[in-house]
């Protein structure tokens, strides 16, 4: 009894004299909401191995049980570049600059599928994922940015159907040739992405609270293509228009990308510009108000 009473007597002592926290070592931290501008960048990085198994899911889900698998990443832009050329370029006589009519539709098309797609799946990640989101923690970022990930995939494949497509015309003799502004592809890839991410974060904060929005915006996407120069350049847009065509961001874009792949299309630095900073400040904006709206979705899904 005596020896143990001098053992409890030195665990005591032994207590007393640790510092609080100085042994202890946790898993996971709970701590008070951060302030606006916490982009949690760093936690979505600590589970990137998540990201990368959500991106192999989206694509993997995608073509599962289906005959043609992957392949139909690549019927739907061609049937579309086949009746954008004949409507637009053959009835309505639309000018494409010079340029082969599949070729320019093909070069629009690739980009809006991509930015469609990460804008459309991108706005409704709260409701498709709210029975993770109610179970499981992980920074809910991850899950839109797995999105623009998984898609690029499929603009990889479409992009070498463009390739193919420019091997062909290239072979025919057809008046177009590439530019050293290839070198800027990575970079306008991104630009597309942040854009897509950070529009699409914003209707996603608006349809949490909204579910009627999602109905409208998917209408207003349709109508949003018609804003930009995939179905027609830029030259041919009536100067008192011209500014508010250029004012969409995804403008500039596609104005580059064909004149990197196909040496026609009309941008300059001054307008590539604006269209990067308002890309930067969309994106930021829609990482901010997902970061918010993440908080409590949960009340209101």
């Amino acid at each position: 009894m005596v020896h143990l009473a001098r053992q409890i007597g030195k665990m005591q002592t032994t207590m007393d004299t640790t510092t609080p926290g100085e042994h202890e070592h946790w898993d996971m931290v709970i701590e008070p909401h951060g302030h606006l501008f916490d982009l949690k960048l760093k936690d979505t990085w600590h589970y990137r191995d998540l990201l990368l198994l959500l991106v192999r899911r989206d694509f993997v889900s995608f073509y599962k049980q289906t005959i043609l698998g992957p392949i139909w990443f690549l019927v739907q832009p061609l049937f579309t570049t086949i009746t954008y050329t004949f409507v637009f370029g053959r009835l309505a006589g639309i000018k494409t600059d010079h340029l082969p009519g599949p070729l320019f539709y093909m070069t629009g098309i690739t980009i809006w599928n991509y930015y469609s797609e990460c804008l459309l799946k991108t706005s409704t990640v709260f409701r498709d994922n709210s029975n993770v989101f109610g179970k499981v923690y992980f920074p809910r970022l991850i899950m839109p940015v797995s999105i623009v990930m998984s898609n690029l995939i499929k603009f990889g494949i479409q992009f070498l159907l463009l390739m193919v497509m420019m091997g062909w015309f290239a072979y025919k003799g057809a008046p177009f040739h590439t530019t050293v502004y290839m070198l800027l592809l990575p970079l306008l890839i991104i630009q597309l992405a942040l854009l897509g991410l950070g529009t699409g974060m914003i209707v996603s904060a608006l349809t949490n609270r909204y579910r009627d929005l999602a109905f409208l915006f998917t209408f207003g996407v349709q109508l949003l293509m018609y804003t930009t120069t995939v179905i027609y350049p830029l030259s041919s847009v009536p100067a008192k228009y011209k500014w508010l065509i250029e004012l969409n961001p995804i403008t500039m874009i596609i104005e580059m990308f064909r004149y990197a792949l196909l040496g026609q299309g009309s941008f300059t630095a001054a307008s590539y510009l604006i269209s990067l900073l308002m890309t930067l400040a969309i994106a930021t904006f829609g990482i901010l108000i997902f970061n918010r709206v993440e908080r409590t979705f949960i009340d209101n899904v």
